[in-house]
């Protein structure tokens, strides 16, 4: 790891607070993910039983 010399909080900071928005931007493109699934599903199944 480089030397960060005084900022080193702010950068690792900096980092940690990606990594946690990254993190929590791919759970929530996942569960969106599958709830449109789940609705995409459940619409096709309605179709069926109206054909």
């Amino acid at each position: 790891m480089p030397e960060l010399g005084k900022y080193a909080v702010e950068v690792l900071s900096a980092y940690a607070a990606s990594l946690v928005l990254l993190a929590a931007l791919i759970l929530l493109t996942l569960r969106r993910g599958r709830a449109a699934r789940a609705a995409l599903e459940e619409a096709e199944a309605e179709a069926r039983r109206d054909a």
